[in-house]
């Protein structure tokens, strides 16, 4: 049986800029994109432009006077907004540009809308590239990024599945996602990333394990420099298998890199 997949891209993602040096470039979206349509890739998905997400579904994780700020910040105004950028942690890392709230809304629309696809039996994969944005918190920017699109879609993928599994490749720990669902069974984190010598963010060392109904259902997977495909995929694929074949999950939600 052949899995139906589903591919979200939104021409207009990679058009954002989070300013000079910086090392976050959307951009590379655009560039994905002409690679997926290049190979030919294209013709074995279903391809949408997705859906823009609304302060309303931004708010089913993050607090509302947050995203409140992100909707009206802009580099204009943003001098009248000095305590609240300290507050909500916007500034070098996660800086105020031209269509913040705009790009915020399409990458976190596309997630959301391939796990409602996922959940009414559309797909059996749902792809967006444009997401993975996992170091955001509920009350504050971390990272590069401002809205978490994956705490967000999995909290959508909750309504119908029973258990979520997380993966996180990216080679910063997904603390982001770590913290949302720290708490609970209905979602296992696991998470491969560089740990060690004050490696942004600090977090994810062995013995983060989750807590309350949590407890055991987060797994870290913390590396040093110097790993090569083969040795990470000798780790990776027995760790992921057991985790598997313990959990059960009903979903699984990748998250492939985000910063790369």
């Amino acid at each position: 049986m052949t899995n139906r997949t589903s591919y979200f891209y939104d021409p207009d993602v990679g058009n954002f800029h989070y300013g000079a040096g910086h090392p976050m470039k959307p951009h590379r979206l655009s560039l994905t994109h002409s690679l997926v349509l290049h190979y030919g890739l294209y013709k074995k998905m279903m391809v949408f432009k997705p859906y823009k997400a609304s302060q309303h579904d931004m708010c089913r994780f993050h607090s509302e006077d947050y995203i409140d700020f992100l909707q009206k910040v802009s580099p204009n105004n943003m001098q009248g907004f000095t305590k609240s950028l300290n507050t909500f942690n916007v500034g070098d890392d996660c800086p105020v540009f031209p269509g913040l709230f705009e790009f915020c809304s399409r990458y976190t629309g596309a997630s959301l809308q391939g796990a409602t696809q996922l959940n009414h039996k559309i797909c059996d994969i749902a792809i967006n590239w444009a997401g993975g944005l996992h170091h955001a918190k509920k009350f504050e920017a971390s990272g590069f990024c401002y809205v978490n699109d994956i705490v967000i879609s999995i909290l959508e993928l909750l309504k119908y599945h029973p258990r979520v599994l997380y993966i996180d490749i990216d080679i910063h720990h997904g603390d982001g996602v770590q913290e949302a669902f720290y708490l609970t069974d209905r979602v296992m984190t696991v998470s491969f990333h560089k740990y060690g010598n004050y490696f942004f963010p600090g977090t994810g060392d062995m013995y983060e394990v989750g807590a309350e109904s949590g407890r055991y259902y987060c797994l870290n997977v913390p590396l040093r420099d110097g790993i090569d495909d083969q040795s990470y995929r000798q780790l990776f694929q027995p760790v992921i298998k057991q985790v598997v074949d313990f959990y059960q999950p009903t979903c699984i939600v990748l998250q492939c890199g985000a910063t790369l």
